[in-house]
């Protein structure tokens, strides 16, 4: 008999060790959620002032102000800065234009818009187009951290400061004032400065006089002189 001829046995495959492999829908809900637990650890704290007016001014200024619905306490609705460019428009000096809307920008955190001259004034040598300014509107998170700077950092460092003037109000529970120095807000360095110029700021409230007003801006910090 013929011997019979041996066939190659083929050697055991391994097994692939649990948990490799493919990944499974598990896997990818696991990224996820970490996704998730990172965003929420890089979430922005509110700013300070915000939480103090919602766990402090608004129950106050509801029993100072005699209100019985929560919606109708005075909060804050916007900021307003306005800086011009004087002398730089009509003598075409592109490097103060440029200087007021960096600082303007780096005061506020947020991008200065150039204003225009929306009609020609002879007397004043200025024609329509010409760029006269530039402005800052804040609401949110960054009308609350500039109000928090203006109040406890700027104001403090005006030099022969006597305190606000309580009437600077437009009559619907808007107030306006002035700085003559840009170099009051620790984000401007006087040496590196071409040029020292103000602005005009204008706080709007939700409030429905100026004496509500009054009572909202001086509960959030504002020195306010007697009368």
């Amino acid at each position: 008999m013929a011997e019979e001829a041996k066939k190659p046995t083929s050697a055991p495959q391994e097994s692939a060790p649990k948990g490799e492999g493919k990944k499974t829908g598990g896997d990818k809900g696991g990224d996820k959620g970490g996704e998730k637990a990172g965003a929420e650890a890089r979430k922005v704290p509110p700013p300070r002032l915000r939480v103090k007016y919602e766990q402090q001014v608004r129950k106050q200024l509801m029993e100072r102000l005699k209100l019985e619905n929560v919606m109708a306490v005075p909060k804050l609705k916007k900021i307003c800065l306005n800086c011009g460019f004087g002398k730089a428009t009509t003598e075409n000096n592109p490097k103060v234009m440029e200087q007021c809307l960096n600082d303007l920008t780096a005061i506020t955190g947020q991008k200065a818009v150039v204003t225009v001259a929306k009609k020609s004034i002879s007397n004043f040598k200025l024609r329509e187009g010409m760029k006269v300014g530039c402005r800052v509107t804040l609401r949110g998170a960054r009308m609350y951290e500039f109000f928090d700077r203006l109040v406890n950092v700027a104001i403090p460092r005006i030099r022969d400061f006597r305190g606000l003037s309580p009437r600077a109000f437009d009559g619907r529970g808007n107030y306006s004032m002035g700085l003559q120095e840009q170099t009051v807000f620790p984000e401007i360095e006087a040496d590196k400065a071409e040029a020292i110029h103000g602005m005009d700021i204008t706080v709007c409230t939700s409030a429905r006089s100026d004496s509500e007003a009054l009572e909202l801006l001086k509960a959030l910090g504002m020195p306010f002189r007697e009368r």
